[in-house]
């Protein structure tokens, strides 16, 4: 018992500082107001993935520490949907199913958003941003969040990994 008193405390989880800044960043009004998502929980989730996703791709570019602190990252946000489940009602019994529909959704855009992304395929991008945060709405309706998820995704690789992992980059939100 006092070996445990004596043992040195992990280190913070890099992961939840990573989260915490891309859900505040997705939570800025102009996404809302100039980009015209709408302020309820599906656009929300989705927000919270694309920006938990551009993180992800700039750490996996800096070989295996990027990698570890990316899966950190991932771990988190699961952690933190499981979390919100369960502050929405969600019971035990129905958790397990409801996680598998949740992790296949965030698998399903991740996917969906990750190759456009990388190739800075525009009408790609549009036609997924459409679908998923707009609902189905014509993929012009995305453009402008199209533009900012590319700044982005470039102001994220102009940054050191030192500099992400203090504080992430993020292009200004503009209509």
């Amino acid at each position: 018992m006092l070996q445990n008193l004596f043992k040195s405390r992990p280190p913070e989880r890099i992961g939840l500082s990573l989260y915490s800044q891309a859900v505040d960043q997705a939570r800025q009004p102009g996404f809302y107001t100039a980009l015209g998502v709408t302020d309820e929980i599906d656009a929300r989730f989705e927000l919270y993935t694309l920006h938990v996703l551009l993180l992800i791709l700039r750490l996996r570019d800096e070989g295996e520490r990027g990698a570890e602190i990316a899966q950190d990252l991932f771990d988190v946000y699961v952690s933190a949907l499981d979390n919100a489940l369960r502050e929405l009602g969600v019971h035990d019994v129905t958790m397990a199913k409801k996680m598998r529909k949740l992790g296949e959704a965030l698998y399903g855009r991740m996917t969906a958003y990750e190759t456009p992304i990388r190739a800075a395929d525009r009408p790609a991008l549009a036609e997924a941003l459409a679908r998923n945060v707009y609902e189905g709405a014509d993929a012009a309706v995305a453009e402008g969040l199209v533009d900012y998820a590319l700044r982005a995704r470039s102001g994220l690789a102009s940054q050191s990994l030192d500099e992400v992992l203090a504080r992430p980059a993020w292009a200004e939100v503009a209509a």
